[in-house]
């Protein structure tokens, strides 16, 4: 992660000594976009890593470390890393205008950070019209760096076919988050007008394309096809990736909705707020009395939503079971994560390093 780190670090400033040729009033976009790289857990990072190493040529069944690769090997694979951080990054701006988010890891959101720069240095215009039009640039600048990130990293692969077929997953990777977050906005709004035996199923989908494939499955598939893995191999991965991708969001729904602030860094409750459509929520709604889904639904989506009404849905969504069923669902899933990934034709160090990650993004508390 530190070489990660490094390369994002070495990009940036190359891509800033760009920005402020251009303009010094650009300073502020060269700004926002190092914080933004600046941490974070990087989980789809170690996926693409771990994917790589899973089954490159230089790893035994033993010891994956037991033929070091070359250099230039190795910073193929951080390029690609680097890259999906970038693109991560992107989607967080995005998301959060979407969302209409204020916070994120317990700061302003780009959009928000821009809106209060605006006000501060006394420019003329709205301020959220500003900061909404800033951040979506950011978003729109990071998405084009993560492509020149990716590129860097096929051009150094050894193996030409594998780096092609490495972007071949990344261009797939993002047709699918992006069409995952179109259809989780569209629940958000038509969910009245779709048939109420749907929801749960349309809440499932969500789960899969806006965040299980692209958090877990499809980073995996990359850093593998970089490193010119077999089918085989690479169906194991996709096998143990899509289960312990739906454990990772459905950990991340129950956060949204009774996540510390203090951790998670964003409001109690956000998701209840924004009125997410996810399984959590929609579990809840199937098991309350028809009376207290009625007034559940008055409330889901309420931006204005004060603390005790906050308090309210929690209390609904825990007393109606449905978050202890999400966690039965949770523990499902890994364990089927655990079962594809227990006989298959990968390194077993790497194995041992997936498993560890398996269970870090399901019992995570931000």
């Amino acid at each position: 992660m530190d070489l990660v780190q490094s390369r994002l670090d070495g990009f940036l400033a190359e891509r800033g000594t760009e920005l402020r040729a251009i303009s010094p009033d650009l300073d502020v976009v060269d700004d926002g976009a190092r914080r933004l790289l600046a941490g974070g857990k990087r989980f789809r990072a170690l996926f693409c890593y771990w994917g790589w190493r899973s089954v490159s040529a230089h790893a035994t069944e033993f010891d994956p470390f037991a033929d070091e690769p070359a250099d230039e090997e190795l910073a193929a694979v951080v390029s690609i890393a680097a890259g999906l951080e970038a693109f991560h990054a992107a989607a967080l701006v995005h998301d959060d205008i979407m969302d209409n988010s204020d916070l994120r890891r317990g700061q302003p959101s780009v959009h928000r950070a821009f809106a209060i720069l605006h006000g501060e240095r006394g420019w003329d215009g709205s301020p959220d019209a500003y900061g909404l039009s800033a951040a979506l640039l950011l978003g729109d600048l990071l998405l084009g760096w993560s492509d020149e990130l990716v590129d860097a990293g096929v051009a150094l692969a050894g193996n030409a076919a594998a780096g092609r077929a490495a972007r071949v997953e990344f261009g797939r990777m993002r047709t699918e988050v992006t069409a995952g977050q179109y259809l989780d906005i569209f629940e958000e709004m038509a969910w009245r007008a779709l048939p109420e035996d749907e929801h749960l199923s349309r809440a499932q989908r969500v789960i899969v394309y806006k965040s299980a494939k692209y958090s877990v499955e499809a980073p995996l598939a990359i850093g593998a096809s970089l490193a010119d893995g077999s089918l085989p191999q690479i169906a194991a991965l996709r096998d143990f990736g899509l289960p312990l991708g739906i454990a990772f969001q459905l950990r991340d729904d129950i956060l949204g909705v009774f996540g510390d602030p203090a951790v998670t860094g964003k409001p109690a409750g956000d998701d209840l707020r924004e009125g997410k459509r996810t399984v959590l929520v929609t579990l809840a709604r199937q098991k309350l009395p028809s009376s207290a889904a009625r007034v559940f639904d008055e409330l889901l989506g309420d931006r204005t939503l004060d603390a005790e009404q906050i308090a309210m849905l929690q209390t609904a969504v825990r007393d109606s079971g449905a978050v202890d069923q999400v966690e039965r669902v949770i523990a499902h899933q890994l364990e089927q994560a655990r079962l594809a990934l227990a006989d298959a034709p990968l390194a077993r160090s790497a194995r041992d390093e997936l498993t560890a990650l398996a269970d870090a993004v399901t019992t995570r508390t931000s």
